[in-house]
């Protein structure tokens, strides 16, 4: 599973101009589940998402983790951070999950983060969104999981 964190001071979701999450200081989070994503790669990225030290401590160093500063969780479907620009100046998206394994997903990851951490908002999952935010550093930070590759019987 791929995501993009930012750090951010507030930052909401809108589809069809009604907000549909939003959160004070926290992170935002964009997540994408690739083509043999399972519901191991997301319980990993959730948990480096949640302990990821990119909050400032009272020295001001980055030593904080979002569930120690207890700030909030926004995650918002993106299948484009999949985009594989290789072959020329359009995108391809054939590496991210087939729609309905992606919503299931991003589904389970939302739950799994309910679960596990106070504040979760949440966007729509394949919704026209508009996301707003105030990053705060800016800090935004590329996170990925690959899925384990089964062992071979040689």
């Amino acid at each position: 599973m791929l995501s993009v964190v930012q750090r951010v001071k507030t930052a909401r979701v809108e589809v069809d101009g009604r907000i549909t999450g939003q959160i004070e200081q926290g992170l935002l989070a964009l997540v994408c589940a690739e083509q043999g994503d399972t519901e191991a790669e997301a319980d990993k990225l959730l948990s480096k998402m949640l302990k990821l030290r990119i909050f400032q401590d009272d020295a001001g160093k980055m030593n904080k983790s979002l569930q120690d500063v207890g700030g909030g969780l926004l995650v918002v479907s993106q299948f484009t951070l999949a985009a594989d620009t290789r072959g020329g100046n359009r995108p391809s998206f054939t590496g991210a999950a087939a729609p309905a394994e992606g919503q299931r997903l991003y589904d389970y990851f939302v739950a799994q983060a309910q679960g596990s951490h106070p504040v979760v908002q949440t966007g729509i999952f394949a919704a026209d969104m508009q996301v707003h935010l105030v990053n705060d550093g800016p800090v935004t930070i590329p996170l990925r999981i690959a899925p384990a590759v089964a062992a071979t019987g040689n």
